[in-house]
């Protein structure tokens, strides 16, 4: 693929992060038991990027290209489906032509990407929809999304590098280091601060994990770099067409203004058009923006939805409460007073009451 050389690219990574809470780690297991959706994970993640960059060039027909090659793998073989995506800066339309995308938005992509992955877990038949609706509401999702800098097209060996580490080992022997008496392998992080013990059997099941099923692809080609696209290689290759150069624009619209076009990507994210009117179903104009507490709090009122319930804030880790212990004497054999540790059983009197 010559155009790999000739164009900008985004190297960038999906994944589901480690540092999430538990029901989100149990997503993981899905992918780990059914190597299958490791190929859907690939294609929400390519859809995310498809949805951003299209509507981001407002051209007939666009069309951006990505490599994208699956991993599986964390640090210390555990078992972490994420990703790897180099993308072109833009979309191909028309012939030959090839307009320049604004910068992304990461949490607009993080939402498209984890609805995505939601929706199509819900398809399969692999969560329920009260656990969607849950990780959906949630203020930290668990997705995410880093995008690198943009490599530039006569940069080489950026471009040899970055290859070498989206298609690497599962596992480096440099880092291994094996006992063969105790039958312990362990394996050193790659700035060599940690490391963990794995038994040898325990170490042959986290390699296993990783090794691909027969006939199993674990780099994708999407969209203009895709065989089988409407503007597939194989098309440009009979035609001598792959080679040639073609005619790079800039953005269209700044980055600062087309953050602001928030109602077509929720319309494609959610479903829903922000801009329909409930009440007459039609398209709403967007007048002006108010910023004013009191105008707006007056708004809300008037709308009734002011004294809408919310959930309440989190609430703030202070010191632990003293615990109040309580007993109850009622069965108890001791005295009801603790005057009996002064009292002299044969001479009650001498002491006063």
């Amino acid at each position: 693929m010559y155009a790999t050389k000739l164009l900008r690219h985004h190297f960038s990574i999906f994944s589901i992060a480690s540092l999430t809470p538990l029901s989100v780690k149990i997503l993981r297991r899905y992918f780990l038991y059914d190597r299958k959706l490791l190929t859907e994970l690939s294609r929400c993640a390519w859809r995310a990027l498809n949805l951003f960059l299209t509507e981001s060039v407002h051209q007939k027909a666009p069309m951006p290209g990505a490599a994208v090659a699956i991993q599986t793998f964390g640090d210390f073989l555990g078992f972490n489906p994420h990703c790897h995506i180099l993308c072109t800066d833009g979309c191909f339309y028309g012939d030959g032509m090839f307009r320049v995308a604004p910068l992304y938005d990461l949490k607009k992509l993080e939402k498209i990407f984890q609805r995505q992955i939601l929706k199509m877990l819900l398809q399969k038949g692999k969560i329920t929809k009260d656990l969607a609706a849950m990780l959906s509401n949630w203020r930290h999702s668990g997705f995410n999304v880093f995008c690198g800098l943009r490599m530039q097209p006569g940069d080489a060996e950026a471009m040899e590098n970055l290859a070498r580490y989206i298609i690497r080992a599962s596992f480096s022997q440099e880092r291994m280091t094996y006992f063969s008496d105790e039958s312990k392998v362990v394996y050193r992080s790659k700035d060599n601060k940690k490391g963990k013990t794995f038994d040898a059997l325990e170490w042959l099941v986290a390699m296993c994990s990783h090794v691909p099923n027969k006939g199993e692809q674990m780099v994708r080609y999407y969209g203009y770099y895709s065989y089988y696209s409407n503007l597939c290689r194989s098309k440009r290759e009979k035609q001598n067409k792959d080679d040639v150069v073609p005619c790079i624009l800039e953005p269209e619209v700044p980055s600062k203004e087309y953050r602001k076009n928030w109602a077509r990507l929720i319309q494609k994210i959610y479903e829903v058009d922000p801009l329909t009117c409930r009440k007459c179903s039609r398209e709403m104009k967007v007048i002006s923006v108010i910023e004013d507490e009191e105008v707006i709090k007056k708004i809300i009122k008037h709308l009734g939805l002011w004294g809408v319930k919310t959930r309440p804030p989190p609430k703030t880790a202070g010191p632990p409460k003293p615990l109040k212990h309580t007993f109850d004497y009622s069965t108890s054999q001791l005295p009801s007073s603790d005057k009996w540790l002064y009292v002299d059983v044969e001479y009650p009197d001498a002491y006063p009451s």
